[in-house]
């Protein structure tokens, strides 16, 4: 691969280091030689995608302990995918008239701790297949008393999600999620888009598990969905209709297989401890540096790893976190940390994929920004219109 064109001199694209987690915005996880080596192998060939699906089933099945595993293109399709399978199981004719959801059970019930955005409203993709989407509690309280009161005779499926866009406090637990939603008959969709313990979420009481291929496994762009035999098929099924134009092609079912593979393979206590250490030694590196103050804090939903958290005082520092957020980002190369608490004075470091020269590397340009701040200090925008104004920016290209 070595004689392949460099695609960011040849297209004039930014080289970045994500210290910020694995947002499929940024291009997610780099994925590995042997998941790279798996669909360069199948590419030049043609496959019956039936097969390819069944085998990535019993793939699915292997590491999450799942009855049946299911790929599609995302795990926001995967979200679709499995509301819509809720709906109509396999009858082929509910299939092919969705969103049209007339006479069907419909509603589907989430917590509005819940209601979270990763890129769109997870309510904007529920809807999508026609669901009327019911959302209950409050926004960090909510009671199994609450749930209970909208589960009905035409509640299709309740959605629960665990990330760290939630709200952290005042949840029902997935456990007595689950068992509510069971003692009517209704099926619990988690996405844990995420999460590494999608056999814990099953175990828990989820019917389906959603998790991205791209995210912590490393692999390519694929949503993985994985639980029930019977909702995994109603999920296959949904290709007849408005799962069609959220199929995977046979690059992203062999490489999410090939990654399933390789993180059942790897040795996650080895690879959990040289995190860690990266993580101190991050902030060991940082700690004197004027206006900052870091420290080493565990995942917030229980994954297992740390974070570097750094406290950016703007007397001291100069700039203010958003600041030194928005001069790494300018740098060659970009450096994009974590800023979703940027307006409390705190920017987040994620060590996972990073080795010790590129962590010296965001270490030392930290140091530099510091000493250089500039006109930093300017009131950032709220999250939303932040990532409102990205997404539009290239529109203000002359390429556009």
């Amino acid at each position: 691969m070595s004689n392949l064109p460099d695609p960011f001199s040849r297209y004039g694209l930014s080289r970045l280091i994500n210290a910020s987690g694995t947002e499929t915005v940024f291009g997610a996880s780099p994925v590995s030689e042997e998941v790279v080596a798996a669909i360069a192998a199948l590419l030049p060939h043609s496959v019956d995608m039936a097969q390819l699906q069944a085998a990535a089933s019993r793939v699915i099945a292997r590491v999450t302990g799942a009855e049946a595993g299911f790929i599609t293109n995302c795990s926001s399709a995967g979200i679709v995918i499995a509301t819509a399978a809720c709906m109509t199981g396999l009858d082929l004719a509910r299939i092919e008239r969705l969103p049209d959801t007339r006479g069907l059970r419909n509603q589907v019930v989430i917590q509005k701790g819940h209601v979270v955005n990763y890129g769109s409203l997870i309510t904007g993709d529920l809807r999508l297949t026609g669901a009327e989407v019911i959302e209950f509690g409050a926004a960090a309280e909510t009671g199994v008393y609450q749930l209970e009161a909208v589960l009905s005779a035409n509640t299709a499926a309740a959605v629960y999600v665990i990330s760290h866009h939630c709200v952290q406090t005042g949840m029902i637990a997935l456990p007595e999620f689950a068992a509510a939603c069971h003692a009517v008959g209704v099926p619990v969709i988690a996405d844990a888009a995420a999460e590494y313990d999608w056999r814990g979420c099953l175990a828990a009481g989820a019917d389906l598990v959603i998790f991205s291929a791209q995210k912590a496994m490393g692999g390519p762009t694929a949503g993985v969905v994985a639980g029930r035999r019977d909702l995994v098929r109603a999920c296959y099924a949904q290709q007849r209709g408005i799962g069609r134009p959220m199929k995977a092609g046979k690059e992203a079912v062999i490489g999410a297989m090939a990654a399933l593979e390789r993180w059942a393979a790897r040795d996650h206590p080895a690879i959990e401890a040289a995190v860690e250490a990266r993580a101190h030694a991050a902030a060991a590196r940082l700690d004197g540096l004027p206006g900052l103050q870091p420290s080493v804090v565990r995942d917030e939903t229980g994954n297992p790893f740390s974070r570097v958290i750094i406290a950016v005082d703007p007397a001291r520092a100069g700039l203010s976190a958003h600041g030194l957020a928005r001069a790494l980002g300018r740098g060659e190369p970009r450096i994009l940390l974590r800023s979703l608490y940027a307006d409390r004075g705190i920017l987040q470091m994620d060590v996972r994929r990073m080795d010790d020269a590129t962590l010296e590397l965001v270490c030392g340009r930290i140091a530099e920004a510091l000493r250089a701040p500039g006109q930093e200090n300017e009131t950032p925008p709220a999250p939303a219109d932040q990532s409102a104004a990205s997404m539009l920016a290239w529109l203000a290209t002359e390429d556009a």
